[in-house]
Order: C-alpha cells, then structure tokens, then sequence
C-alpha cells in the first residue's frame, strides 16, 4: 500500500482529508447498516465505475448477505472539474432489475444530477426499491433535490481525489483522499 511518507503523488496533495484507517472503519458501519436494513433480502448492489470500485470492493464485503453484483459507468465530467450537467451512460446493467431490491454505491454525490438520472432511470425498469450509498457526500454542491440514504462522509466543497477519486483519472490509487492542490488542476 503506497506510503504517505515516501509517495510521490500525495505531493500534489494539500492535505490528507480522510486517512485509510477513518475510511475502513466507515466503510465496515455502512456494511452493518445496510446488512440490518436488507435483512432476509437479496439486494442488488451496482457500482459505478470508476470511481466507486475501491469503495465498492470494500463496503460489499462488509454486507452480510447474499447479494449481486453490477455495475454502470456514466460520464458527466469528461476531465473538468466540474460536472458539466448532461449525463452520459456509458455502460448499462447486465441483470433485469424488474421487481429488485438496488443500492446504488457512488464515489461522491457533488452536483446530484448523475444520482438523480440513474435513480429515475432505474425507477423506470421497474425497481421494488432503490436506494443510495456514497462514500462522501458535498451538499454545498447539490443542484437537485436528492439525498443519499447512506453516507460515509459529508465533506466541505473542495476538488478532493484518492480512494477511487481521480482528476483526469489519475490519483485514484491513493489509500487516502485528499485535498488536491489547486495549482494541480488549473494549470
């Protein structure tokens, strides 16, 4: 695992926001809670690429049920730091969902509009429930009324990468998630 110390890429942070250990043990409560509330239940559990993967791997094995696995990629980003507004779905589910349990796993809910398309895309297919968990969560940021069921982390408005994060799809094999410096991505 890459070392806060010897690293070079945590040069181009300007802090470390949330440690690893913070992350693990966040990720293990949301495990418990959604273990709790799907209880006798076979949740679908769809990742969305990129940026959750790391989240994703973790926070599905902290769920003590038996569940599926999927996943969905959108874009609305492209290498700007801030969503554009228009969503593209880059790649779609491979199961049916009609008359399934869905918790959808994200990085980040910034804007809201990328969350709020796929839930009433979903919604649209027939879903018995949808329900939303993100890592972090930066309401600052919300253009759209929606809030996440479960949430790791609600941080303040900064441009943040690592643990699945990225800017321009580097640093997301940072353990940690950090401030990224803003000479990094305005150049």
């Amino acid at each position: 695992m890459l070392n806060r110390e010897t690293s070079k890429l945590y040069d181009d942070l300007e802090r470390v926001l949330l440690g690893r250990e913070e992350i693990a043990a966040r990720v293990a409560e949301l495990g418990a809670e959604i273990t709790r509330d799907y209880a006798g239940k076979t949740p679908l559990c769809v990742g969305i690429l990129k940026g959750a993967t790391p989240f994703y791997c973790d926070l599905i094995r902290c769920i003590d049920l038996k569940l599926t696995m999927d996943f969905m990629a959108t874009s609305s980003y492209g290498s700007a730091t801030k969503s554009s507004g228009v969503v593209r779905l880059l790649k779609d589910l491979d199961h049916d969902i009609l008359g399934r349990d869905v918790v959808i796993i994200e990085d980040i809910v910034d804007s809201g509009v990328t969350l709020q398309y796929l839930k009433e895309n979903l919604k649209g297919r027939g879903a018995a429930s949808i329900k939303i968990c993100t890592l972090l969560d930066k309401p600052a940021r919300r253009r759209v009324d929606l809030k996440p069921d479960y949430c790791g982390f609600v941080i303040e408005d900064a441009f943040v990468v690592g643990y699945g994060l990225d800017y321009d799809e580097v640093y997301r094999n940072l353990p940690d998630i950090g401030v990224l410096k803003e000479e990094v991505y305005t150049k």
